[in-house]
């Protein structure tokens, strides 16, 4: 798959496709990641991409023309590329991300990320050309590059080899529709009192275990995001063991 990024700021991505456990999906070319520099689409000497909104107020207004030329140069270069790739623009009016569309990007051919900056851009190429816009969540950034970014390493991680254990990912939070169990490692024990690790987890009942923790990732859910819990309900993803242990809990 192809992610093609329109951005002012290109060397904010540089780190993340280099580093850490997601670079092997940039290094494997299974996903591949190009980078389109607004600017250099602008056409007068100071490669300007943004002017004054119309009807006064503060901040800059991306422009529609640049925008334009680089979208074009972006379809021209994945011509070839069937099927063709959704226009996302980033935005805090969007939806929000959450994992379902995260693998659904995964599966999918890629996209072309549009990173907006200053107070927005121009509502008529919003109308002639995103397919759809997405947010982070409740709050404003300065652009959408930390958004890209974040969409970037979540499908990097859904790609085969890329984590050392394939099954990790299918542990995450949100996988299954839940949040995820607390995790223990080295030493068993640390100084206070809540310093052991639980016993279930030394015993060596794999069965028990993946109950233990299949009931604190209930707990947590239902505790600290009880709207998950009513959607895995909806779904089906709750068995008559699931709700017999939320029955008990004290909420």
């Amino acid at each position: 798959m192809r992610f093609d990024v329109i951005t002012l700021f290109p060397e904010l991505f540089g780190a993340h496709l280099t580093q850490g456990v997601t670079r092997r999906a940039y290094a494997d070319g299974k996903v591949e990641v190009r980078l389109w520099p607004l600017r250099d689409h602008a056409d007068d000497p100071h490669r300007r991409v943004d002017d004054r909104p119309y009807g006064g107020g503060p901040g800059m207004v991306m422009l529609v023309e640049p925008l334009e030329r680089a979208l074009a140069a972006i379809r021209l270069a994945r011509a070839e590329l069937p099927p063709a790739a959704p226009l996302v623009h980033f935005t805090p009016t969007g939806r929000r991300l959450d994992q379902r569309a995260v693998e659904s990007f995964a599966a999918g051919p890629g996209a072309i990320l549009l990173c907006g900056r200053y107070e927005g851009i121009d509502q008529r190429f919003v109308d002639r050309h995103v397919d759809m816009e997405l947010s982070l969540g409740d709050f404003v950034l300065s652009g959408g590059e930390l958004l890209a970014l974040a969409l970037l390493d979540a499908v990097a991680r859904l790609q085969d080899g890329v984590l050392g254990d394939p099954e990790s990912h299918g542990q995450d939070s949100f996988s299954d529709g839940l949040l995820d169990c607390p995790h223990y490692s080295r030493p068993e024990r640390l100084a206070g009192e809540s310093g052991a690790v639980p016993e279930i987890l030394l015993s060596g009942d794999h069965a028990a275990i993946a109950r233990w923790r299949r009931e604190r990732a209930l707990e947590l859910t239902a505790r600290r995001r009880p709207d998950l819990i009513a959607a895995a309900r909806a779904t089906g993803r709750l068995s008559a063991l699931d709700e017999r242990y939320l029955a008990t809990l004290q909420l």
